[in-house]
């Protein structure tokens, strides 16, 4: 019997021989033909007979022609870009991954794909003008992977929760229970009659209970081991594997040859415990989606106005409040957080947050706007077409636009501990094995698989999830919500903090603002409100709130150049507001400004038909707690201030900051970035605390990137957390509990060893009985569990007032 090369099914309806290899049907046929052509045949390196054998029914897609279901299917659709997500329940492994994201490569008209492999989904984007998206569907179909289109569902946006771990737990747990019962008179030893007379039924029906738990509960560590081992590494998963195949063997030879009930009580409960950790860590991030973690809280905040007769109010408001119909500003850089449409304003658009495409896109009143575009210009007023979707912002800040992967060159403790765990195991159960088989050969093998069954890092498995899943719930209750829980182990290596100033150390509503110059007439201060209206910088935010909002111009031409200032007009007025130097005063008013010790703090300098007009200057006002911050963190961490405003505030700075804090101001944002890479260079583990605006490439390059967040709307997927501005005094704080995680994780592991130390004792000497594994297991897990939680609310309590 041959068997087709491309699914592995046996070929008995049909045998096509093609390139010296077999295939059962023409489907399968085809689908090699489309991966060999294009360079795609490492695909069946990856995994053997990963495919299946597609059937098509002509006509089955022609429903995709139509325009309403196309409206009602794609994400985003502008010019001939085109984004649309599918469900494929066939995705099944890495090579499943692997030529789903090389798509592009069967078709020129894919510019990307990527895959969300635990919700077995994949979002596509295409070109419409090389390929449709019933052409599209039909390749997907053709190459073994059929998308599961229903409208229903993305009419409604169900979300339909994967219950296999849930399944996997209750069959562990079922097994498990009814096997440590079973097992009860072997551990004891009772001798009576009916007893001694079905301990076979009791230990065969032991074997029976423990093959759904190994195969079916068990299987993930089984094939995580298998990949990790393919790909050389060692992960926490290969020790695992091993210990249950070793238990499953040797139990399953006692029963088998008579010689004892075996350990699959231990096996049982091993599985069950490992599963329930995994369990915990997934609730713990679904119960994270029910607080206000990051998902909720991007956009913080947008203005809803109220067009009433004569003067529009405007309130801020929390983004997921907006209802349809609704209607909002939005400002120069604010992301745009639904579907919607251009009411009033010049809309310049950049999607590259959806599309990766960074070219701005013109729009005018009447047209759809997308969620996740980002306004470049003055300000616009947009109409709710529906409420806001968090699960698709969430999309936005792991978009592979801003997939810089800082886990790549960061190994978790975990598995540093794991590759030197299995070493260790496998030389200890070798070295035991060698020597018994000089003293005593006939319990060498019992010896050698005892070392590796009691010696299974179950505990250690569990200790960092247990750990971080609770310290990031921790986290968010205290509003810092951080991107994942590996942030939480980087932090705790940070050893250089660089903050930025305007927006980050100062507070933007506590600022005195005072006018030095000519006075500005009507038409200039209207132009000025409306120009600042539009404007997201802290500084523009702080003026615009000193002024009357009730008499404003909106910009005709709106242009804000970062680190520099805003480039306006309105009719035959024209308005420059900056630094000094963008504003282009002349050579003797600079002077005039820069001797004048008043100035000796922030401003925003103002021209008018090129002609200077004065300036705006701040007394800035320092985050509550700034000092004692500054103070706590020098003790252990290299302090600097990153600004790109100028030195005026230097001197204050330096009576409120600790002696020795590096101070650089007037840095431009590509400064910023390269300032952070030269810290890196120098081997600093470096954390970029910024405001979110002028700091992206910065907070992106850094180790750990957080944004400080008041009451704007704040959108940066470069960070990696958004710290509450109310808060800020309590980032010392932060960085103690994320070294409190690791102290604790390692205090697990501690833990864990002494449990194996114990193990190993009766292992190595050849007396490891059923009831001392399944009493040392069990407990060994079940101690890390309650360690951890108990340990975690107690470093917790350093963050209550």
């Amino acid at each position: 019997m041959e068997h087709c090369y491309h699914c592995g099914e046996d070929c008995l309806d049909e045998i096509i021989q093609y390139k010296e290899k077999t295939f059962c049907c023409t489907g399968c046929k085809t689908v090699f033909e489309i991966l060999d052509s294009n360079d795609l045949s490492y695909y069946y390196d990856l995994e053997k007979a990963p495919g299946i054998s597609p059937k098509i029914n002509e006509g089955k897609y022609d429903y995709l022609e139509n325009t309403e279901i196309l409206g009602k299917l794609l994400e985003f659709d502008h010019g001939n870009t085109q984004i649309v997500s599918f469900t494929i329940p066939s995705i099944h492994c890495s090579s499943c991954i692997w030529i789903l994201e090389n798509l592009h490569k069967i078709h020129k008209g894919i510019k990307s794909s990527q895959v969300d492999f635990p919700k077995k989904k994949i979002r596509l984007s295409f070109s419409s003008e090389e390929i449709n998206l019933k052409n599209l569907v039909l390749l997907l179909a053709r190459i073994g992977y059929e998308p599961n289109i229903s409208l229903d569902n993305y009419e409604e946006k169900e979300v339909h929760e994967d219950r296999s771990l849930i399944y996997k737990l209750g069959v562990a747990g079922f097994a498990f229970g009814n096997i440590m019962f079973l097992s009860f008179p072997e551990y004891f030893e009772i001798n009576e009659f009916w007893l001694e007379q079905f301990k076979h039924v009791f230990r065969w029906l032991m074997f029976s209970f423990s093959l759904p738990v190994v195969f079916y509960s068990g299987k993930d560590y089984f094939i995580s081991a298998y990949k990790g081992l393919r790909s050389g590494i060692l992960n926490i998963d290969v020790p695992i594997a091993l210990g249950i195949t070793v238990l499953f063997l040797r139990s399953t030879a006692e029963i088998v040859l008579d010689l004892g009930t075996g350990f699959f009580d231990s096996l049982s409960g091993l599985i069950f415990f490992l599963l329930l950790g995994k369990f915990f860590q997934q609730k713990t991030y679904s119960f994270l989606s029910f607080e206000r973690d990051y998902k909720s809280y991007f956009p913080i905040a947008v203005t809803r106005i109220f067009p009433e007769e004569g003067k529009p109010r405007e309130e801020q408001i929390q983004v997921y409040k907006i209802q349809k119909g609704e209607r909002i500003i939005i400002r120069n850089e604010e992301l745009i957080p639904m579907d919607a449409i251009l009411i009033k304003g010049n809309a310049s658009i950049d999607y590259s947050f959806v599309t990766g495409e960074a070219e701005p896109v013109s729009k005018i009143s009447g047209d759809k706007l997308f969620a996740g575009g980002r306004q470049q210009g003055g300000i616009i007023e947009i109409e709710a077409l529906k409420p806001v979707k968090q699960s698709y912002l969430t999309q936005l800040w792991s978009d592979e636009v801003f997939s810089k992967d800082k886990n790549s060159v960061f190994q978790t403790l975990t598995n540093q501990i794991s590759r030197r765990f299995t070493y260790a195991v496998l030389s200890i159960a070798i070295l035991s094995a060698i020597f018994w088989m000089f003293y005593d050969p006939s319990r060498a093998g019992n010896v050698f698989t005892a070392v590796l069954i009691i010696a299974c890092p179950c505990a250690i498995a569990l200790a960092a999830p247990f750990t971080l899943g609770n310290m990031l719930r921790i986290f968010g209750k205290n509003q810092l919500y951080l991107k994942n829980v590996n942030i939480i182990e980087q932090t705790a290596h940070i050893d250089t903090v660089v903050f930025d100033k305007t927006g980050t150390i100062t507070a933007n509503d506590r600022s005195r603002i005072e006018y030095e110059g000519v006075e500005l007439n009507e038409n200039e201060k209207q132009l000025l409100g409306g120009s600042l209206r539009a404007s997201n910088h802290p500084l523009s935010r702080s003026l615009y709130n000193i002024l009357d909002k009730n008499n404003i111009s909106t910009p005709d031409h709106f242009t804000e150049r970062t680190g520099l200032g805003l480039e306006t007009a309105y009719k035959e007025l024209k308005l420059m507001i900056g630094s000094a130097t963008f504003v282009n005063q002349s050579e003797n008013l600079v002077q005039e400004i820069q001797s004048d010790k008043k100035a000796e703090k922030t401003s925003v300098h103002i021209s008018s038909n090129n002609q200077y007009k004065g300036c705006f200057s701040f007394h800035n006002s320092y985050r509550e707690g700034l000092s004692e911050l500054f103070r706590e963190l020098s003790k252990d961490k290299q302090l600097i201030i990153l600004s790109g405003d100028n030195d005026g505030e230097r001197s204050r700075l330096s009576r409120i900051i600790p002696e020795g804090t590096k101070m650089y101001f007037n840095q431009k944002p590509g400064n910023k970035l390269q300032f952070i890479k030269d810290l890196q260079k120098q081997k600093h583990k470096v954390m970029m605390v910024g405001d979110g605006l002028n700091d992206a490439g910065a907070l992106a390059q850094s180790d750990v990137g957080i944004v400080i967040s008041e009451d704007i709307n704040v959108f940066s997927p470069a960070c990696d957390g958004i710290l509450d501005a109310k808060r800020f005094k309590d980032l010392g704080k932060f960085f103690d509990l994320s070294r409190g995680a690791i102290k604790i994780i390692k205090l697990s592991f501690l833990l864990s060893l002494c449990y194996n130390v114990i193990g190993l004792a009766f292992a190595v000497s050849g007396n490891l009985m059923p009831v001392v594994a399944a009493i040392l297991m069990p407990l060994s897990s079940i101690s890390i569990v309650l360690f951890t939680t108990f340990a975690t609310q107690l470093l917790s309590k350093k963050l209550k007032n």
